[in-house]
């Protein structure tokens, strides 16, 4: 697997319900966002909202569990707390 791989959190219940709030991939990736000069967010390069195949998900890159494991683990056992479906991705392939 190379650098560029990520986990996938698909907004899909293993029982194929969608998850709620509809806007829950950018609130979760807006947990670790900041602020750039211009006053505008700036998603994470490790954790960011994207849509596959019209289901909206968050692409958790691999690398952030070398940079924040604690982050990487929270937001795994969120996918599970919520029983939502998870997969591995290159970069390329999302969004």
């Amino acid at each position: 697997m190379g650098a560029n791989s990520e986990i996938i959190i698909q907004g899909l219940t293993n029982a194929g319900k969608t998850f709620r709030p509809s806007d829950w991939a950018e609130r979760l990736s807006g947990v670790f966002s900041t602020f750039g000069e211009n006053r505008r967010m700036c998603y994470s390069p490790y954790v960011r909202p994207v849509d596959i195949d019209g289901v909206k998900c968050v692409a958790v890159s691999k690398t952030l569990e070398e940079k924040d494991k604690r982050a990487y683990h929270f937001l795994l056992s969120f996918a599970k707390d919520n029983d939502l479906k998870l997969f591995e991705s290159n970069d390329q392939d999302a969004g």
